[in-house]
């Protein structure tokens, strides 16, 4: 026989790999989902959590919190998911939310303040919408047209929206902001006496924004511009439209994003968001989106929200303190980012 010639009966030739080492095609393609990965990480944290403290880690309470205190950085992450797929970046959203929360609130103050009713709410609510939305659609103009890198025009649009709000208010936080009937029913109200309406909020616009960049055209066109911009130009995109239109849509949910904080917390909170930029971008790369553009989901960014949440939770029950929170944060991170390049390495090799 000759040495080319395959043993037919032997299992291993029939595969391609070595006997007993052949790994199921479907298993070789689930390894290759990013959400995979960030799940798995998510849950070996749980597990790791709940054998060290069994009887105080991952209670009913600690469940609801968690979702609860995630619930506004998960909106404010699935506007930066269509950013980071775009090849882009938004430093801004921490300020757009407070800009938008103060002038929400200015007009509750003069309308009626605490006692005000639902008309008035509604008002306020439709004022910090359009906020974020006309910021998010400046800043995506400039990107796109004047051809300013988005880490500068959002860099600037960070101190530009907090300065804005200060001037407004003085440096401070008003009294008489919320409505009292905005924060019992949103802030602190629960559906079916359960579920946060908060966290019904945030789930809510999770699912809308996840099917739409996973089904529709304008999901496509993101991944198209994320990939290769010129080769989208070539095919009929309309880049810069379409960048105006994904930094206008993170503008509008970071004005969403202000509504629900002032529902919660009642106030402002301007000194209060510094970070919140860091922290969404944190979630969108732990769930799996590339920095450089043309890969991410709304999925992937949703367990990454809850990846520093329930590490926070964890760290805080074991007694931690919190300076050692932020070294684990940014080791995660850190880790995440390189596990990304190293599986794109490898994919290129391929």
């Amino acid at each position: 026989m000759s040495a080319d010639t395959p043993v037919k009966d032997d299992p291993a030739a029939a595969t391609g790999g070595p006997r007993g080492r052949s790994i199921p095609p479907w298993l070789r393609r689930l390894a290759d989902v990013n959400e995979v990965w960030t799940f798995g990480v998510l849950v070996l944290l749980v597990v790791f959590f709940t054998a060290a403290r069994p009887s105080t880690f991952l209670t009913s309470y600690d469940v609801t919190q968690i979702a609860t205190n995630a619930a506004i950085y998960l909106v404010l992450a699935v506007g930066m998911t269509y950013v980071i797929i775009v090849a882009g970046i938004d430093l801004s959203v921490g300020s757009v939310l407070v800009l938008s929360a103060v002038l929400s609130a200015e007009y509750t103050i003069h309308h009626g303040g605490a006692k005000a009713g639902w008309g008035t709410i509604a008002v306020s609510t439709v004022i910090a919408l359009v906020t974020g939305l006309v910021w998010g659609a400046m800043q995506g103009w400039l990107v796109a047209k004047a051809k300013v890198p988005p880490l500068i025009v959002t860099l600037g649009g960070f101190g530009a929206a907090l300065g804005i709000a200060e001037i407004i208010t003085g440096g401070q936080d008003p009294t008489g902001a919320v409505s009292n009937h905005l924060q019992h029913a949103i802030g602190f109200g629960k559906l079916f006496g359960q579920i946060p309406w908060l966290v019904v909020i945030a789930f809510a616009t999770t699912l809308v924004f996840g099917l739409v960049l996973a089904f529709t055209r304008f999901g496509r066109y993101t991944y198209a511009i994320g990939s290769n911009p010129e080769a989208a130009r070539r095919v009929g995109i309309n880049v810069d439209r379409h960048l105006v239109k994904v930094y206008a849509l993170v503008g509008l949910l970071s004005g969403l994003g202000s509504v629900m904080w002032l529902a919660y917390f009642g106030t402002t909170s301007i000194a209060g968001h510094a970070t919140d930029n860091l922290t969404v971008i944190t979630a969108v790369v732990l769930g799996g989106a590339s920095l450089f553009g043309g890969r991410g989901s709304v999925l992937g960014t949703l367990i990454g929200v809850f990846i520093p949440a329930v590490l926070s939770t964890g760290l805080i029950i074991m007694g931690v303190q919190q300076y050692w929170q932020d070294v684990a944060i940014g080791v995660v991170l850190v880790a995440a980012v390189y596990l990304d390049q190293f599986r794109r390495r490898g994919r290129e090799r391929a």
